[in-house]
């Protein structure tokens, strides 16, 4: 897989909802895992979805999930830009110049899934996902 660069989209708890409805309009597949799945959230947050992708046969990619426990959603600040693929010197590079000067919400290292992944908000307020599979 080559690296890519999409939206990702949070939602306040409707993000099943919301993805299907981007399915039915773009079509495509769609998968959907939930924080229940990978041991986190607790409680309510169990089924909702801590990650979901949609990818459309004619190259279009589409990424969410609900806000995790304890996060606020903000409406004008609910996306991302994600830069993913299964290059680790290609995107560790990407998180090294995108981190520089940022504010490194999730550092970059392995995860309860099994990817490396980590957030920054950049020193242009931009919102950033890196996410290293398989690693």
């Amino acid at each position: 897989m080559t690296s890519r660069l999409n939206p990702y989209l949070s939602f306040p708890g409707d993000a099943r909802q919301a993805l299907e409805f981007y399915k039915s309009v773009l079509g495509g597949d769609l998968s959907l895992n939930t924080y229940g799945e990978f041991g986190g959230g607790g409680g309510a947050h169990t089924g909702k979805i801590m990650h979901g992708r949609l990818e459309t046969a004619g190259g279009l990619t589409l990424m969410g999930a609900d806000n995790p426990p304890g996060t606020e959603h903000k409406p004008g600040n609910n996306f991302a830009v994600s830069l993913s693929g299964d290059d680790p010197d290609e995107l560790r590079g990407y998180w090294d110049k995108l981190s520089e000067g940022a504010t490194v919400s999730v550092p970059l290292e392995k995860q309860m899934w099994g990817d490396v992944f980590g957030m920054c908000t950049d020193k242009f307020g931009i919102s950033w996902m890196v996410n290293i599979s398989g690693q």
